[in-house]
């Protein structure tokens, strides 16, 4: 499954993680991908959408 927004096409970023002793390690941040059922055109429709595109959807309605 990809970790990946079907609206915006917000995925997977990487970084580092970084200690007290700022030693770094690799780091991957996934975006909060939540599975929503919304109806487009008069069809429900399931799709995987982030939650900032959430967030602008239920403001929109």
């Amino acid at each position: 499954m990809a970790r990946k927004c079907e609206i915006c096409g917000k995925g997977p970023q990487f970084g580092n993680r970084v200690s007290h002793s700022n030693r770094k390690t690799r780091h991957k941040f996934d975006p909060n991908i939540q599975h929503v059922r919304i109806e487009v055109d008069g069809v429900k429709k399931r799709i995987k959408i982030c939650t900032s595109c959430l967030k602008s959807l239920k403001k929109s309605v």
